[in-house]
């Protein structure tokens, strides 16, 4: 089984509209979309979800103001700033909140208890070329690393059930836990970048990541055509990295309009000169 991870160093540089143009090609596979922290594949493949499975954050203090004795020891120790006296009552901010249960431990009354928050969730289905599996996580919670990990686990166990052989992994942007999350492990990981001087800088953090983990990496650079100079200057790094520049994908209209319709460019345009780009990468990432 081959995993294939798109990566950026930043958001905003096409990372999804890529995953989604190269998982609407070729043979059926199944794709990951471990964005969980702003998750939109969904909104262009459109998957049909069978299962749906809510996933745990962590827990959340909650006050019985009917136990409680306004004493106000809570929120003297509370080092996030979660409580707060308001109203004549002591309440508990549920995204200041860090869980971290010292208020719980502290209260003299024990009018504080902790709740399980399961706003996040996990979904799989099929789309239009194979299955997806995808997630939210509720705004305001943490663990979105953990959340990647369980999408990434999930797919290799339907890629095993269903006898898929490749995984498209769309990956978070940055560096941080969710990106490691993401990506560790994979056979190849696509780098793509945007032709201005902070996307050619996190391209250059996100390639020490890959490194890091001894994962082969290459490059794409999107909407190329709108600074050619520094584009140019991104050949030369990879040049200078051996590190393989397989695309360049021109600025085109059509992959705005491809979006807007909840198709990919390579559906909506496939005559156009992104999709043929497109496709070029398609038949070099999957030619193994």
């Amino acid at each position: 089984m081959k995993q294939i991870v798109i990566i950026s160093g930043k958001g905003g540089t096409g990372k999804t509209s890529l995953s989604a143009a190269l998982a609407t090609m070729g043979e059926p596979l199944t794709v990951a979309d471990c964005d969980v922290d702003a998750a939109n594949l969904h909104l262009l493949l459109q998957p049909s979800d069978q299962s749906r499975q809510s996933f745990s954050t962590g827990a959340k203090a909650v006050i019985d103001q009917q136990l409680c004795t306004q004493c106000g020891a809570c929120m003297d120790a509370c080092r996030f700033d979660a409580i707060r006296y308001q109203d004549d009552r002591y309440t508990i901010s549920e995204t200041s909140c860090d869980g971290c249960r010292l208020c719980m431990r502290i209260c003299p009354p024990d009018a504080i208890s902790m709740v399980e928050r399961n706003g996040s969730y996990w979904a799989s289905g099929t789309f239009r070329n194979g299955w997806m599996v995808h997630a939210r996580l509720a705004p305001g919670e943490e663990n979105s690393g953990k959340l990647v990990n369980v999408v990434r686990e999930q797919s290799r166990l339907l890629s095993e059930e269903r006898g898929m052989e490749t995984i498209l992994i769309d990956g978070p942007p940055g560096t941080g836990c969710p990106a490691i999350s993401a990506m560790s492990g994979v056979d190849l990981a696509l780098l793509i970048t945007e032709p201005s001087h902070s996307g050619f800088h996190d391209l250059k953090r996100v390639k020490q990541l890959t490194d890091g983990f001894g994962i082969p990496s290459v490059v794409v650079i999107n909407k190329y055509d709108l600074n050619e100079q520094v584009s140019n200057e991104i050949g030369a790094w990879c040049r200078s990295e051996h590190l393989p520049l397989i695309g360049r994908i021109p600025f085109e209209p059509a992959v705005v309009e491809a979006m807007l319709q909840c198709r990919t460019v390579v559906e909506w345009a496939p005559r156009s000169v992104a999709a043929r780009e497109i496709a070029a990468i398609h038949r070099q990432i999957f030619k193994s």
